[in-house]
């Protein structure tokens, strides 16, 4: 008998000293929509409802205010909304270049004849390149006070994005991002993250949903799985704890018919490329 009330005294204490991602009051309905697999993080998800905002380009506050706002990390969150930090935790800010140039430029990706390799679509990016340990070690010294200090400002998550250059740098003659190294490094992202209490989204990437929540990642920032017709492989996995952007320069059908997509996120708004404020006369903005 003594054992026995030894042995559950043992597991009633470490029972309390397990952790685990404390989710919003909204939970999604299945098993992808629990927090954080992996991680035992106390952090806060983002609701599954309200107004939804993706402010990138210009950060404004809008009539009625907003209950999820996504903004650059050099913007102060909003007021009275659970605020999400822009991070680009795969390729250089272009207005911080020379952050990576100079002593850092082992740390970016090169071609086979050693020449940099940009972001076609974003010429003036950078790709890090997460190749070794050492270069991930370094990386996270560079970005990780940026990562830190969104939790400083007041935020309450981060979403890191271009996970997925390991998608598009293919080819070790013209750059080779490896998939193992891409996902060890967004590992890091969301062990730091954790550390300093905020929620972590992982950003697109529709092919790694099962691995990047599996390595920890608490919700999803997608842009364009409408479009693209995958925005189940995101609720699948991430359930109700999604935030879906769509652009106005690339709906095929519409965007009543994203909103009418069964597989769409709860939160989902259609917004101009460039993330104009209101005061813009290409500003565009639509919540389903």
């Amino acid at each position: 008998m003594p054992q026995l009330i030894v042995a559950a005294l043992l597991a009633l204490t470490l029972s309390a000293c397990q952790g685990g991602a404390t989710a919003d009051p909204e939970p999604g309905p299945d098993a992808g929509s629990d927090a954080g697999a992996g991680s035992d993080a106390e952090v806060t998800l983002p609701p599954t409802s309200g107004t939804f905002d993706y402010q990138l380009g210009t950060a404004y506050e809008p009539d009625g205010g907003l209950d999820v706002v996504v903004r650059d990390a050099t913007a102060e969150p909003a007021d009275g909304a659970y605020g999400v930090c822009y991070v680009n935790g795969f390729q250089t800010q272009p207005d911080r270049a020379d952050l990576w140039l100079g002593d850092n430029e082992d740390l970016l990706l090169h071609d086979a004849a050693g020449e940099l390799v940009v972001d076609p679509d974003w010429p003036d990016e950078y790709i890090l390149d997460p190749a070794t340990e050492g270069n991930r070690d370094r990386i996270l010294d560079l970005l990780g006070p940026v990562i830190t200090g969104c939790a400083d400002a007041g935020y309450s998550a981060v979403e890191i994005d271009n996970l997925d250059t390991w998608t598009r740098f293919t080819d070790a003659g013209t750059g080779l991002i490896e998939k193992e190294a891409a996902l060890a490094l967004a590992s890091a992202y969301i062990d730091l993250a954790h550390g300093a209490g905020l929620a972590i989204g992982q950003k697109n990437a529709a092919e790694a949903t099962t691995d990047g929540h599996e390595l920890g990642f608490d919700f999803a920032v997608t842009e364009e799985c409408g479009a693209y017709t995958e925005c189940g492989e995101y609720t699948d996995v991430y359930g109700e704890h999604v935030l879906q952007v769509e652009y106005t320069d690339n709906l095929p059908d519409g965007f009543d018919a994203v909103c009418a997509d069964p597989d769409r996120a709860p939160l989902t708004i259609l917004r101009d490329r460039d993330l104009v404020g209101p005061d813009d006369e290409a500003y565009a903005y639509e919540q389903c």
